[in-house]
């Protein structure tokens, strides 16, 4: 399995009705995509959730082949015309946890950090997901690492907006398709 997100940096004058319009329009394009687990179309909207207005597409891919086909397939050219040439971070799924309604998701919490040296990575994986979040509101948890970069990112899925977080953890869900 792959993770795959960009996050593309909007004007903060920019109206985000235009990426709403967008995902309305076109989110169905990629329900049903072959080797696409899902992907949630995010956004964080400036004085809503965020200080700034972001795209932020999250894809979770069951192989490369599926990846390969949007990206090289003609399907991600919709990004570069519209947004420009966009870095793509890549990781490594270490855990998905999806309950049946995660379909219904409408909010997400992004969280970051690094892996520190550390002399063996033996123990890594149980404590995050020890560190995983408990709370009954969540619908679905993933953990997606990237050994280059030595980071990892935690989202939690929810169905109401999640209270008492950083504005710029939280992404309104425009989308879900699933493979």
């Amino acid at each position: 399995m792959i993770g795959m997100q960009y996050r593309i940096n909007l004007p903060s004058d920019y109206d985000m009705q235009i990426i709403r319009d967008r995902v309305k329009n076109n989110g169905n394009k990629t329900d049903g995509f072959k080797g696409l687990l899902f992907k949630c179309y995010l956004i964080q909207e400036k004085n809503v959730d965020s200080f700034e207005n972001i795209y932020s597409p999250l894809y979770i891919w069951n192989d490369s082949n599926g990846m390969n086909q949007f990206l090289f397939g003609g399907f991600y050219d919709n990004i570069i015309k519209s947004f420009g040439w966009q870095k793509i971070n890549i990781g490594v799924p270490l855990l998905i946890d999806l309950k049946d309604d995660f379909k219904d998701a409408k909010f997400v919490i992004e969280l970051s950090n690094e892996i520190n040296p550390q002399m063996s990575l033996a123990a890594f994986p149980e404590s995050i997901l020890k560190s995983q979040k408990e709370d009954t509101g969540c619908v679905g948890r993933v953990c997606i690492y990237n050994p280059d970069k030595w980071k990892y990112s935690q989202f939690y899925f929810y169905l109401d907006r999640p209270e008492g977080l950083s504005k710029n953890n939280v992404y309104q869900i425009l989308h879900i398709s699933r493979g």
